[in-house]
C-alpha cells in the first residue's frame, strides 16, 4: 500500500520595514521583553465515535485542530475523527485509520464545516496507523497503539 502525503507550502515575505525599524531603535528592542507567541488552542474530543469509546491517542494538526484515536474496549474497535479548533466555512478535511497486514484503511474525505469521520476499524491486537488532514496540513502516526495480541497475529 502506498501512502501519498500531501502537504501544502506557504511561502513567507521578509520586509525592509521590519529591519529598518530595528536599526532606527536598536536601544528599545534590546530593552522590550520578548513576548511569548500564544499557543494554539487545540480542539476537543467530540464524542462522534460514540458511547464506549475514550481517547487513547490525538496529535495537533498545526493550529487548524486535531485527530482523534480512540478505542471502544468491548468491541475493541478504534476510531478516528478529525475536529478543527475554529468551526466555519467548509474545508478540506480528512480521517483515516488503518493497518499493514492485511492491507486495510478506511478513510472519510471531504470538505467539512466542523469535523471528518468517525471512521471505524476492527484492530484488536493490531498496530494503527492514523491521520487527519484539515486545508492541506496532516497529523497522525504510524503503527501505534498496538494491542497485546500483536505479536500473535501474522
Amino acid at each position: 500500500m502506498t501512502i501519498i502525503r500531501r502537504a501544502t507550502a506557504i511561502g513567507a515575505t521578509v520586509t525592509a520595514t521590519a529591519c529598518a525599524a530595528l536599526a532606527l531603535a536598536p536601544a528599545a528592542a534590546a530593552a522590550a521583553p520578548k513576548a511569548a507567541a500564544p499557543k494554539a488552542a487545540a480542539a476537543q474530543y467530540n464524542g462522534a465515535c460514540g458511547s464506549g469509546y475514550s481517547v487513547v491517542n490525538s496529535a495537533q494538526i498545526g493550529t487548524k485542530g486535531t485527530v482523534f484515536l480512540t478505542y471502544n474496549s468491548a468491541t475493541g474497535k478504534n476510531c478516528v475523527v478529525t475536529v478543527r479548533t475554529t468551526p466555519g466555512k467548509a474545508v478540506h478535511m480528512t480521517a483515516s485509520l488503518g493497518f499493514a497486514s492485511p492491507t486495510t484503511t478506511v478513510t472519510d474525505t471531504g470538505y467539512f464545516t466542523t469535523y471528518a469521520g468517525p471512521v471505524y476499524l476492527d484492530a484488536r491486537g493490531l498496530c494503527v496507523t492514523w491521520r487527519g488532514e484539515i486545508s492541506g496540513e496532516v497529523a497522525g502516526k504510524n503503527g501505534t497503539n498496538c494491542g497485546t495480541l500483536a505479536a500473535d497475529r501474522h
